[in-house]
């Protein structure tokens, strides 16, 4: 396995992630960066700097003195700060001095009876599809769960030629209400939802509506909707639905972080429970883009031992903050779609297990035992978090390895960890 050192390492190359990097870089550390994605950007910038908007590129365009490890995922930690990490090349050991972990959030599923078809994806899903060239002119879509990337999505959509027929927005309009009136002490965010909206003209939004049944013969055909005592089918060729974000934190358990109310908890610094290891970003909590950049430069300056740099922004993460309090308080998912399942529905789906044979057990360990359930090839990264909503579980356990891996890079890996252990002793 080829190893490789550096004084601050950065995993992920999302806007917190190319924040940090920079910082660090301008701070004088030797940077690596790595990511799984062939581009630098995340999901938000996944199409890089030649289609990225102007406030872009600049986090995008990253220091000569920052190594780029691009289609790079981190499988496992055999010694002290030290990853284990496979390219689409080879193996690679990477030890470190610092580590910034800004690996992002997903999208948060909350299963219905047809979740399951074929043409029922993430909303951020389907759009990262269409940026990877699926064809979606003149396709029917309806985009719906919760949170304002439904219309970043279905304005991206729309923009492709989709024709967007509606988008279900389960929040309650009150709280909308409330957050729209927070958004005037933002007037840069006050004019980009003004832009979304202008871009979707014509397009129906509904609040305090969501899906409950998708139906199809082999692939998605439509789509029933709930709206108060209202109820009725839409046709579609694709259903484009998210329920929030949720951190991405299986890395950060497995190096032995620990978590918060919203994701991996931090100091002032960014910095872990675990000494060297800082979060920036979703990871900790979600709150969008403006929020992730300040976290990563805070994290960047930190790591490469600039304390007083870092200082100087805290001020302006305290008002991002804010900002993503009043976004998590007004898109907070209601209690009613815990009742969208019935028995029969697959609540883990990559080992076909229904939530009436999940019911049977107290908690995830117990279930996961018992039917497999987080077992498959996502491992538990969809099913856990509809179960911390459905249920109440806390999802917390992480084995390497986090992805799957080769067996070679397993090997390779595990030898390392024995020799290491071997040397301490």
């Amino acid at each position: 396995m080829a190893s490789a050192e550096y004084e601050v390492l950065v995993v992920g190359a999302g806007p917190a992630g190319l924040a940090a990097a920079r910082r660090a870089a301008e701070s004088g550390a030797r940077v690596a960066m790595l990511d799984d994605n062939p581009n630098r950007g995340g999901q938000i910038w996944r199409s890089g700097v030649s289609h990225a908007p102007h406030e872009a590129e600049r986090w995008l365009r990253t220091p000569e003195k920052v190594e780029w490890i691009s289609g790079a995922r981190v499988f496992a930690a055999p010694a002290a700060r030290t990853l284990a990490v496979e390219t689409f090349r080879e193996e690679l050991e990477i030890r470190y001095r610092a580590l910034v972990l800004a690996t992002g959030a997903r999208e948060r599923f909350v299963p219905f009876p047809g979740w399951t078809l074929p043409n029922v994806m993430g909303a951020g899903g389907l759009q990262a599809l269409v940026k990877s060239g699926l064809p979606i002119r003149g396709k029917c879509v309806v985009v719906a769960g919760s949170g304002p990337l439904l219309l970043a999505v279905a304005k991206y959509l729309r923009a492709y030629g989709a024709v967007v027929k509606l988008i279900a927005e389960q929040a309650d309009p009150g709280k909308l209400f409330g957050f729209g009136m927070r958004l005037a002490k933002h007037p840069g965010k006050l004019i980009q939802a003004a832009g979304l909206r202008a871009r979707l003209l014509g397009v129906p939004y509904l609040t305090s509506c969501w899906p409950v049944a998708a139906h199809g013969s082999g692939k998605l055909e439509r789509v029933t909707l709930r709206r108060r005592a209202k109820t009725w089918n839409e046709d579609c060729d694709y259903l484009a639905c998210g329920f929030g974000l949720v951190p991405n934190v299986e890395l950060p358990l497995m190096l032995g972080c620990t978590l918060g109310e919203t994701g991996v908890k931090v100091d002032d610094f960014q910095q872990t429970s675990v000494a060297g290891v800082y979060c920036a970003g979703e990871v900790t909590g979600i709150g969008g883009l403006d929020l992730s950049l300040v976290e990563g430069e805070i994290a960047g300056y930190a790591a490469a031992g600039q304390k007083h740099q870092a200082g100087r922004l805290f001020g302006a993460r305290d008002a991002h903050r804010h900002f993503a309090v009043a976004l998590e308080n007004a898109f907070a998912l209601r209690e009613e779609l815990k009742s969208l399942p019935d028995d029969e529905t697959l609540v883990c789906r990559c080992e076909d297990v229904s939530l009436a044979r999940i019911r049977r057990f107290a908690g995830w360990r117990e279930a996961k035992l018992q039917t497999r359930c987080g077992m498959g090839p996502c491992q538990g990264r969809i099913c856990g978090p509809a179960l911390e909503f459905l249920l109440d579980w806390k999802v917390e356990s992480v084995r390497p390895p986090v992805f799957p891996a080769r067996i070679e890079g397993l090997v390779q890996g595990s030898g390392a960890e024995s020799q290491s252990s071997t040397t301490e002793r």
